[in-house]
C-alpha cells in the first residue's frame, strides 16, 4: 500500500477535515469532540451500548423480543425507515416503560450516522459499535490489574503503554479494511455539505 504524501498527512491533521467518531454515552466525550471537531466531527453512537442501556430498563421476559426490534431497525439500510422504526417502537415503550423509551429516544439519531453514511455492510459491522478498541481496553486492564499501588501519573501512562504494546499483538485488520475509501469518500461529501451550509450562513 502506498504511503500517502505528507501534503495529504497535513491536510487530514487539521481539526476542520470530516472524521467519524464511535462513542458510547459518555457526555464528556462528546463534549470534547464537539469542542474540538465541532461540525466536522461525525458522531457514531455505539449500537451495542445502546442496546444494552435500553434493555436494562426492561424485566427479563421482554428483553429478548425488544431486542430482536431492535437489531431489526438497524439492519434496515435505509435510515429514514430504520429512524421510524425506532421511533415506534420507543413509543410502544413510552406507556409501559418509559425508562426504556427515554434512553431509546436520547442520542437516537446519532445510532444511524454510518447508516446515513451509505458505508458497505463490511464497514458498518466495524463502525457501529466501540467493540474493537473494547477488547484493546480489556488487554490494558488485564496486564495492569497485579498493579497494587499507582504511586503517580508516570506510572500510570508507563502501564499503559504496557498494556496498549502487549494488545497491539493481538491486532487484526478491521472487517472492511479494503473499503476504507467508502468512508472516505463519505466523510467528505459531509464536509462539502458543511462547508456549503457556512457558506449561505
Amino acid at each position: 500500500m502506498q504511503r500517502p504524501t505528507r501534503s495529504l498527512d497535513r491536510a487530514w491533521a487539521r481539526p476542520e477535515q470530516p472524521r467519524l467518531f464511535v462513542i458510547d454515552g459518555g457526555k464528556a466525550i462528546r463534549a470534547a469532540v464537539a469542542s474540538t471537531f465541532g461540525k466536522h466531527g461525525i458522531i457514531q453512537r455505539c449500537r451495542a451500548h445502546k442496546r444494552r442501556n435500553v434493555l436494562d430498563h426492561l424485566p427479563q421476559s421482554e428483553r429478548t423480543f425488544i431486542g430482536r426490534k431492535l437489531d431489526q431497525a438497524w439492519k434496515e439500510p435505509n435510515a429514514d425507515r430504520a429512524e421510524a422504526q425506532l421511533r415506534t417502537l420507543a413509543k410502544h415503550l413510552e406507556v409501559k416503560h418509559p425508562g426504556a423509551a427515554a434512553s431509546l429516544l436520547e442520542g437516537l439519531e446519532e445510532t444511524l450516522t454510518v447508516t446515513r453514511l451509505g458505508l458497505s455492510p463490511s464497514l458498518l459491522r466495524t463502525f457501529k459499535s466501540t467493540n474493537p478498541v473494547e477488547s484493546m481496553i480489556s488487554v490494558g486492564r488485564t496486564v495492569a490489574r497485579n498493579v497494587k499501588r499507582w504511586r503517580n501519573g508516570k506510572m500510570v501512562l508507563r502501564w499503559t503503554a504496557a498494556g496498549l504494546l502487549e494488545a497491539e499483538k493481538q491486532f487484526r485488520r478491521v472487517n472492511g479494511h479494503r473499503e476504507m475509501p467508502i468512508l472516505r469518500r463519505a466523510l467528505e461529501q459531509h464536509y462539502q455539505r458543511v462547508a456549503s451550509t457556512r457558506k449561505v450562513a
